[in-house]
């Protein structure tokens, strides 16, 4: 037997090891670690008290209220029975959110690091039969702002994490402002909002170190969603590439809750809302990933601004899954208030409805970007929300977030922020307040303002509230029993997948596992991937070194959803960015030639020399250099031509750039890093001319999958333009294959 190593490792995330069950006997907190020390107790000016230094930790054995009040449930929101509405009356779940919302100032609690764009909608009138909803009428175009954003790491973090992505677009309709509010994922990690503040806890910085950052390798994260299984289905989406987008301009958008939609004669239509880019889905591979954060943690920012810049708009057509608005609420057995379901598109096509342009980019980040403020009640009317557990706490969260972020009620009234349709509140006062009123008679009703403002009736547009019947009247804490299902569409999504994407699955949940220190944790966590699928279970605990543990829970199969993988589909090559590798040996002509071929197609070339400057010159073609060796990476494009031998170049040296490594005769180091990534990155390679000897000197083979040999540059471009629009050549990626999965 192996002898184990009993060094005492830094880096355990408590004082005490945790169990693999989770502990029900109740006991005083753990103490602080051996290293851990608090400040001195002293008083607000300084003086002794003479007091422990730890007795302004939590104290007691059980959960109470700021108050001391204990509680015997945190876990569900109190609601007009398991499928009505949240209360208002639930002063536990007022105290913990508003908590919660308060807890950062001034950066947002969750989704601080974004990135944002102006641009318009155009509305197909493809839904005016089931929304009387004025920007969704035919050809109707509304202004909108968009912001992007990673929801764990802090605003200084890093942009290529895995991470669930926001994906939420203000639309100044002139009916009102109306917020879609949405992620990259379908699926979230909690059935009910009152767990909000947990998984965020779980999933951010440890708060002893606040490391680590941006990320939920760690151990506090997999102990909270390998206990609370509901999280499954999210975490595994994930752990997909849908984790690590290659741009947002290649990101899908989900509203992840079901609305209601209101038509002209009454009638109601449940929906879900989806964002498809006209670009395709395209992710990352892990270890490009890991080196865009190092070299450009700004890469999907910059990738939007730069697009925008450059002309090359982002754009995505909404649509919409659509549903009969039946009293269960239920669709082909799935629950759709359950906020961890989603609905394959073969049992319900995402109809379109509209298309969004991405045009201009803000002109100061924190004026706008920072300051946008988004809430899932910013609704018009033909637009309706549902009794879905997270949406309903998500209606107060957002609000009262907005006035601790932005300084009080009046955050309406930044620039970016501010409706393009008339307001006539009778809000007065507040903090940063910057309307000049009116009027003696803020009230109604009023005669001093000549009975101004009036109340609208439905002929000229006001929202009414959907009169919707409370199936039940009891009062109490639960889910209903449809949202016991944990495993099922975690199941689906995974068994959809194909080779390839699984193996990336596999490989995510081993990276991310195995920077837990916790043995338990790792453990638990595979207990739940056994109820996922076997396979996936058995891949992942080779990789840790653990044992299999077998399945716990009798999960249905469902027929996969191919419209869940990212692979297979062709899509327009416009907007994505090709390096052009050049240098002496190369003819300026011909690179300016492949240049203009592949702007005419609406894709960004880049052209990568030794040094900076222009190529070519004395009475020929000049050529702008975008990047040196010296600044490039092969992370920047989505393929690579070589039209020069790439020999080494004048800094060609470790002590300038280690990139260099060893010396080389014939072929510039960082070049050979440069195809090499590219290459083992699955991305289209060709070169014509002297580039064709760079191919053959850095090991890339010029008959290999996806890579292009030619004289010229009209043999080469043309071909790279076809295996962009795939996004990668999957076909180098061998598939591994799961045993014991029955993907």
């Amino acid at each position: 037997m192996p002898v184990e190593d009993n060094t005492v490792i830094p880096g355990a995330p408590s004082s005490e090891p945790p169990t693999v069950d989770e502990p029900t006997t109740p006991r005083e907190p753990l103490p602080p670690k051996p290293d851990q020390q608090a400040p001195e107790a002293v008083s607000p000016t300084g003086s002794p008290t003479g007091a422990p230094v730890n007795s302004r930790a939590q104290s007691g054995q059980y959960l109470t209220t700021a108050q001391g009040l204990r509680l015997g449930d945190t876990d569900h929101s109190l609601r007009a029975g398991a499928r009505g509405p949240v209360l208002l009356q639930d002063h536990h779940l007022r105290e913990k959110i508003t908590h919660f919302d308060h807890e950062r100032i001034p950066e947002r609690v969750v989704h601080a690091r974004g990135a944002g764009a102006h641009g318009v909608f155009r509305s197909y009138g493809t839904a005016s039969k089931i929304t009387k909803a004025g920007f969704l009428a035919a050809d109707v175009e509304t202004p909108v702002f968009v912001r992007f954003s990673t929801v764990l790491g802090s605003r200084g973090s890093a942009d290529a994490v895995r991470d669930t992505r926001g994906f939420s677009t203000k639309f100044y309709t002139d009916e009102g402002t109306y917020d879609l509010v949405g992620n990259n994922i379908p699926v979230f990690f909690i059935q009910d909002g009152i767990k909000f503040p947990d998984v965020i806890h779980a999933a951010k910085p440890h708060p002893d170190r606040e490391i680590p950052q941006a990320q939920s390798a760690h151990d506090t994260f997999w102990d909270f969603v390998s206990l609370h299984t509901e999280a499954q289905a999210h975490t595994l989406w994930n752990m997909s590439d849908r984790g690590i987008p290659r741009s947002y301009r290649t990101m899908e958008g989900f509203g992840v809750h079901t609305f209601r939609l209101v038509a002209a004669d009454g009638s109601t239509t449940l929906v879900k809302f989806h964002w498809k880019p006209k670009q395709g889905v395209h992710s990352l591979v892990w270890e490009e990933a890991q080196i865009i954060n190092g070299m450009d943690p700004d890469f999907h920012r910059r990738d939007l601004a730069d697009a925008i810049e450059s002309g090359a708009y982002p754009q995505w057509e909404l649509g919409v899954q659509t549903f009969p608005d039946t009293e269960d609420q239920m669709f082909e057995g799935i629950d759709l208030l359950d906020p961890t379901k989603f609905v394959p598109e073969e049992l319900a096509p995402v109809q379109p409805i509209g298309l969004m342009t991405l045009n201009a980019n803000p002109t100061n980040y924190f004026a706008e970007t920072e300051q946008v403020a988004f809430h899932p009640g910013h609704l018009v009317p033909g637009i309706d929300v549902t009794n879905d557990p997270l949406l309903q706490v998500r209606l107060f969260s957002y609000l009262d977030t907005q006035i601790s972020r932005l300084g009080g009620p009046n955050f309406a009234q930044i620039p970016i922020n501010r409706p393009q349709a008339p307001v006539n509140d009778m809000l007065r006062d507040g903090m940063h307040q910057t309307a000049v009123h009116g009027g003696v008679a803020p009230y109604r009703p009023n005669s001093l303002d000549g009975g101004c403002p009036f109340l609208a009736g439905q002929d000229v547009g006001a929202f009414v509230d959907v009169p919707e019947a409370l199936a039940e009247s009891i009062k109490e804490r639960r889910n209903p029993a449809s949202f016991d299902d944990h495993f099922s569409q975690a199941r689906l999504f995974f068994r959809s997948m194909t080779p390839v994407e699984q193996d990336h699955i596999v490989q995510a949940y081993t990276f991310e596992l195995g920077k837990c220190y916790e043995a338990a944790i790792r453990e638990r966590q595979l207990m739940a991937l056994a109820n996922i699928d076997a396979g996936l279970c058995a891949a992942v605990a080779h990789g840790l070194g653990m044992p299999v543990p077998g399945a716990t829970v009798q999960v249905p199969d469902s027929e996969p959803s191919p419209a869940l993988s990212q692979i297979g589909g062709t899509w327009p090559a416009a907007g994505r960015v090709v390096g052009i590798i050049a240098d002496d040996s190369s003819d300026a002509s011909q690179v300016a030639a492949a240049r203009e071929a592949l702007d005419a197609e609406g894709i960004t070339p880049l052209v990568i020399a030794p040094v900076g400057g222009f190529l070519g010159a004395e009475g020929g073609v000049a050529v702008a250099v975008q990047r040196t060796y010296l600044t490039a990476r092969s992370t920047e494009f989505d393929a690579v031509i070589v039209a020069g031998s790439g020999a080494p170049a004048p800094d060609a040296a470790v002590g300038r750039d280690a990139k260099a490594g060893a010396p080389s005769p014939t072929l510039d180091p960082r070049v050979a890093l440069l195809l090499t990534e590219a290459f083992r990155h699955a991305k289209a390679i060709a070169a014509w001319g002297s580039g064709v000897s760079a191919l053959q000197a850095a090991g890339i083979p010029d008959d290999g999958t996806g890579v292009v040999v030619g004289d010229a540059p009209d043999a080469v471009v043309r071909p790279v333009q076809e295996l962009l629009a795939a996004h990668r050549v999957w076909e180098r990626f061998p598939a591994e294959g799961l045993s014991g999965s029955q993907a």
